[in-house]
């Protein structure tokens, strides 16, 4: 009898356990990976969201779901790599080659080093592929032609519109060359794309789609004033994209383009309570291990994530920085700021370390 196989609400729900604030991703992700998981055709996606709002958070989630669970495991390999690499090897005349290489180590790491060769490649054609940072294979910055950049996007191309690759195995597998059927391959990417938020923001306001975002009345304390409330989500274009230097072919291969959100300051104390790999989980283990007990009151937490959320485009990212400047002075002797064992901290002592 085939396994049980989660549900896209499954999958959901334990991605949503590290990743939060981001329903629309989890979403689009836990879709893609049942559909993968049962050995179904999926559309590759790309993830656009300012620094530190979780996108790979998102894919290590996922490596985690797949690498918890054995009968999950054997049905999906996965790797991870920044797409710079794409184009360092593009330009030595390898495009994709660094993909497939990492899938099949990363097969052998799960079958064994007795593995045969065909299974292992078997194994890796059905791989999912996270690539980080793809906003930085634009085909142009600033005017300039990105040669590299360019030369990525056509490798990224060849993997996903290609179902039969040219590869050459390395020597561990025998050095023959193989041809390799990526059709089965699921393409993750994902960007900060730093600028398209205010290039898209001018093209409604004073660009050729000028008076589109019109202001809306607010009323607040007594007073009515108006006010521009743009969300990227509702007014990105393909073309917006297209000028920012993803180029046609390669965007006409993503099925699904998710925008995730900036977090706001009850994501952020989520984020800072809840997720396991947060500073302050880090920072109790720290303190337990030196016999003392770490807590922080709510007004405290609130503060923190409230001088964090100043900082939208570093997302989570500034919820760390913001905390490591609150906590660094007692994790020197911590003993010395206990008082019977246990340490807590308060508002008082956060706007002291960050400034009122």
């Amino acid at each position: 009898m085939a396994p049980q196989l989660p549900s896209p609400r499954e999958i959901a729900d334990a991605l949503g356990r590290r990743v939060i604030g981001q329903g629309d991703a989890v979403r689009e992700m836990a879709i893609a990976l049942a559909k993968k998981l049962a050995g179904l055709g999926v559309g590759n996606i790309l993830m656009i969201g300012s620094s530190g709002t979780g996108k790979t958070t998102l894919m290590r989630a996922v490596e985690g779901l797949l690498a918890a669970d054995p009968e999950l495991a054997v049905r999906s390999t996965v790797v991870r790599l920044h797409a710079n690499v794409l184009g360092e090897e593009a330009e030595s005349g390898r495009p994709g080659e660094a993909v497939l290489r990492r899938l099949l180590e990363r097969a052998r790491e799960q079958l064994g080093p007795a593995a045969s060769v065909d299974a292992l490649l078997e194994r890796a054609r059905q791989g999912l592929v996270f690539v980080d940072e793809v906003d930085k294979i634009r085909s142009h910055v600033g005017g300039v032609a990105n040669v590299r950049g360019i030369r990525a996007q056509e490798a990224l191309l060849t993997l996903i519109e290609n179902e039969a690759v040219p590869f050459d195995l390395p020597e561990w597998a025998g050095g023959s060359s193989v041809t390799v059927d990526s059709s089965g391959l699921l393409f993750v990417c994902a960007g900060a794309f730093e600028g398209l938020y205010d290039a898209v923001f001018d093209r409604v306001t004073i660009g050729r789609d000028k008076g589109a975002l019109q202001p809306v009345t607010v009323v607040e304390g007594g007073r009515v004033r108006e006010e521009l409330r743009f969300a990227l989500r509702d007014w990105l274009r393909n073309e917006d994209l297209f000028d920012y230097g993803m180029s046609p072919q390669f965007l006409s291969r993503f099925d699904a383009v998710v925008l995730l959100a900036d977090l706001g300051e009850e994501e952020l104390v989520r984020i800072f309570l809840e997720t396991p790999d947060s500073g302050y989980r880090i920072a109790r283990d720290y303190f337990a291990g030196r016999g003392v007990q770490l807590a922080l009151s709510p007004a405290a937490v609130r503060e923190i994530a409230r001088r964090a959320a100043r900082q939208p485009r570093l997302g989570a990212r500034a919820l760390k920085e913001v905390f490591r400047r609150v906590i660094r002075d007692y994790e020197f002797e911590p003993e010395a700021s206990a008082a019977n064992g246990a340490l807590l901290v308060d508002r008082e002592q956060v706007e002291q370390a960050l400034g009122a």
